[in-house]
C-alpha cells in the first residue's frame, strides 16, 4: 500500500494546501494512529466544487458504458485494495474484520450493481406523447420526458459503514452511475481509509478517461466542511447518513441558500418490533424469536441504523422465555467498541438520560459492567424495561440510543401498541412478529406503513438487502425525504430530475427520446411500454 500523505484530493489529484493537522485515533485503544491528515481549507472546498461544475456537462454527456467501466474500475480498485483496507478501516473503526470484509464485499457488489444499470441506460425512464395536430380544440405537441443527472453531488461519509456508505459506498454509486460528479467529505473518525478509497476512485476517473472534477476528496470535521458545502452554489444536491443533529443542519443550511437544494439525509430510527401473544405460544419458539432479536440489537456494536431499539412485548406471564433469553442473551455479550469518542460519549449520555427517570427498570447488561460508561470507547450492552404509560410519559425513552441497547415495552392489552408506535415518529423500519390471523385482527399492516419506509413479518430489521424492491427510508425523522431510498437501484432517483422537450426535433433529443430508439431500451410511447422505434 502506498504511504499516507494526507492531503484532499481536489479534482482527483492530491492537493498542495490544506489547513490544520489532525490524526485518526483507534477506538480500540484510544491511540493515535499512523499519519497525519489536513483539514480542507475553504479554497480546496471551492476549488472542488469549481471543478465539479465544469465537468458535469461532460460526464453528463458522456454515455453509459464509459460510466460503466468507471464503476467497474472502482470496484476492481477497493478488491485490490484487500487486506491492508481492511485492517486499517479495523484500527480506525473497531469494527471486526470479518464485518468489513463482507461490507468490502457488499460496496463492490454495489457498485458493479451501478455499472450494470449505467451500462443499460433504462434508469433515462424515457416517455414519449407523440404529436396529434388534429385533435381539437387545441392541437397536441410533441412531448418526450426522460430522467437527467442533477449535477454536482455532495456526500458525506458515514461513521459506521466505513466502506459501503462512504467514500465509494452507495451514494457515490448511484451518483455517479447516473453522471454526476461527487465531492466526498470524508468521515473524520477513518480518513486513512478514506484516502485510499479516494485515490482508487481517482485512479478509474483517469483510467476511464473521464475529467478529473468528476471526483474530489476533502478531509476534516463536518463541523468545518459541511455549512460550506452544503451552501456552495456548485452544490446540487446533498447525501447523508447519520445524526439527526448534523442532517438536520445540513438540511437548514441548504434550506436557507437562495436557491434550495434538496438533501437526502438517512438520520435516527427506533425500528420498532411487536410481538404479538402469538409469538409466544410455544416456549421453544419464543425462546428463538426472543435470540434472533437480541442478536439483532447487539450485532455491530448494535451501530447499525436498523438495529431493533424498541420492543413491544405482552404483559403476560407467557412472555416470560422470551423475556429471560433476550435478557440472557444482552448479559453474556461483551461489552462492543463503538465508532468513535463521540459515538461514546453520545451512548453514555443517552443511558444517563434515562437512568435519570423513574419509568425503566433495568433488565440486563454486559456481565462484570455498569450501564454505558465502561472507561473508553467500549459500551455495555443494555437492556431496559418499561410500562406502555411509562414509556409514553418520559420523553428520554423515545430517543435513539445508538450503541447495544434496546428498551422492552410491556403492553397490557393490544389497544396499548398504536399510541405507543405513533409516539415514535417515522422509522426506517417496523417488524411484527405474530400469526397471520392476529396480525390481521390487530391491523398491524394498517399502521405500520404509515409509521415506517420498511415493513417485516416474523423477521428482524437488521441485513438489508441490495437490490431493487429495497426501501431504506421513512417519514422524517428517519430520512429527510421518505419518497426516496438510500439502498438498492431506486437509490439513483435522488440525483436525477425530470425534463420534458415539446416539440423538439429529433436530432437534437437526448438518444432515449429519440425515434429510432438507438439504445434499445423499453420506453413509454403513448402509454404503452415498447423497446422499438418510432
Amino acid at each position: 500500500m502506498p504511504p499516507l500523505h494526507g492531503h484532499s484530493l481536489v479534482a482527483g489529484r492530491r492537493s498542495a494546501e490544506g489547513g490544520d493537522w489532525f490524526n485518526a485515533v483507534s477506538p480500540i485503544d484510544s491511540r493515535p494512529l499512523p499519519g497525519d491528515f489536513r483539514v480542507a481549507t475553504a479554497a480546496e472546498i471551492d476549488a472542488a466544487m469549481a471543478a465539479a461544475h465544469a465537468a458535469a456537462a461532460a460526464f453528463r454527456a458522456s454515455d453509459g458504458g464509459t460510466r460503466a467501466a468507471f464503476l467497474e474500475a472502482i470496484a476492481t480498485g477497493l478488491t485490490d485494495l484487500g487486506g491492508p483496507l481492511i485492517e486499517r478501516t479495523h484500527l480506525e473503526t473497531g469494527l471486526a474484520t470479518e464485518r468489513l470484509r463482507a461490507e468490502l464485499d457488499r460496496t463492490v457488489g454495489h457498485l458493479r450493481m451501478f455499472a450494470a444499470i449505467a451500462r443499460e441506460h433504462s434508469w433515462h425512464d424515457p416517455r414519449i406523447e407523440t404529436a396529434d395536430p388534429g385533435r381539437r380544440p387545441l392541437p397536441k405537441p410533441d412531448l418526450r420526458r426522460l430522467l437527467l443527472p442533477i449535477g454536482p453531488v455532495v456526500v458525506f461519509g458515514a461513521s459506521n459503514f466505513p466502506l459501503a456508505y462512504s467514500v465509494a459506498g452507495g451514494d457515490t454509486a448511484s451518483a455517479l452511475a447516473t453522471g454526476n460528479p461527487v465531492v466526498v467529505k470524508a468521515h473524520e473518525a477513518h480518513p486513512g481509509a478514506s484516502e485510499w478509497v479516494g485515490e482508487a476512485i481517482a485512479a478509474a476517473a483517469r483510467q476511464a478517461g473521464l475529467p478529473g472534477g468528476v471526483f474530489s476528496l476533502l478531509q476534516g470535521p463536518g463541523t468545518r466542511l459541511g455549512g460550506p458545502l452544503a451552501r456552495h452554489p456548485h452544490t446540487r444536491a446533498i447525501g447523508f447518513t447519520g445524526s439527526i443533529t448534523a442532517g438536520r443542519a445540513l438540511f437548514d443550511a441548504a434550506a436557507s441558500r437562495p436557491d434550495p437544494i434538496p438533501v437526502f439525509a438517512e438520520m435516527g430510527s427506533l425500528n420498532p418490533i411487536v410481538v404479538l401473544p402469538s409469538a409466544l405460544a410455544h416456549a421453544d419458539d419464543s425462546a428463538r424469536t426472543a435470540e434472533r432479536i437480541g442478536r439483532s440489537i447487539v450485532g455491530g456494536g448494535g451501530q447499525f441504523c436498523t438495529k431493533p431499539g424498541i420492543i413491544l412485548l405482552p404483559d403476560e406471564s407467557a412472555a416470560e422465555p422470551f423475556r429471560r433469553r433476550l435478557a440472557d442473551l444482552v448479559t453474556a455479550t461483551a461489552p462492543a467498541t463503538l465508532l468513535h469518542a463521540g459515538i461514546s460519549r453520545g451512548f453514555e449520555e443517552g443511558i444517563r438520560n434515562i437512568a435519570a427517570g423513574t419509568a425503566a427498570t433495568l433488565t440486563a447488561r454486559s456481565a462484570g459492567t455498569g450501564i454505558g460508561a465502561t472507561g473508553d470507547c467500549r459500551a455495555a450492552a443494555t437492556l431496559v424495561e418499561v410500562t406502555a404509560s411509562g414509556f409514553l410519559a418520559e420523553e428520554p425513552l423515545r430517543h435513539e440510543v445508538f450503541g447495544p441497547f434496546a428498551v422492552m415495552v410491556r403492553y397490557a392489552s393490544a389497544d396499548e401498541i398504536p399510541p405507543i408506535l405513533r409516539a415514535l415518529g417515522g422509522q426506517l423500519t417496523a417488524s411484527v412478529f405474530g400469526t397471520t390471523d392476529e396480525i390481521r385482527s390487530n391491523r398491524l399492516l394498517e399502521l405500520l406503513p404509515e409509521i415506517a419506509g420498511r415493513v417485516i413479518v416474523n423477521g428482524v430489521p437488521t441485513g438489508v438487502e441490495v437490490g431493487s424492491a429495497m426501501q431504506h427510508g421513512g417519514p422524517w425523522p428517519a430520512s429527510s425525504d421518505s419518497r426516496f431510498t438510500a439502498v438498492g437501484s431506486a437509490a439513483l432517483l435522488r440525483f436525477v430530475r425530470p425534463v420534458a422537450f415539446q416539440n423538439v426535433p429529433d436530432s437534437l433529443l437526448p438518444p432515449a427520446l429519440q425515434n429510432a430508439n438507438p439504445l434499445k431500451i423499453m420506453r413509454l410511447i403513448d402509454g404503452r411500454p415498447s423497446a422499438g422505434s418510432l
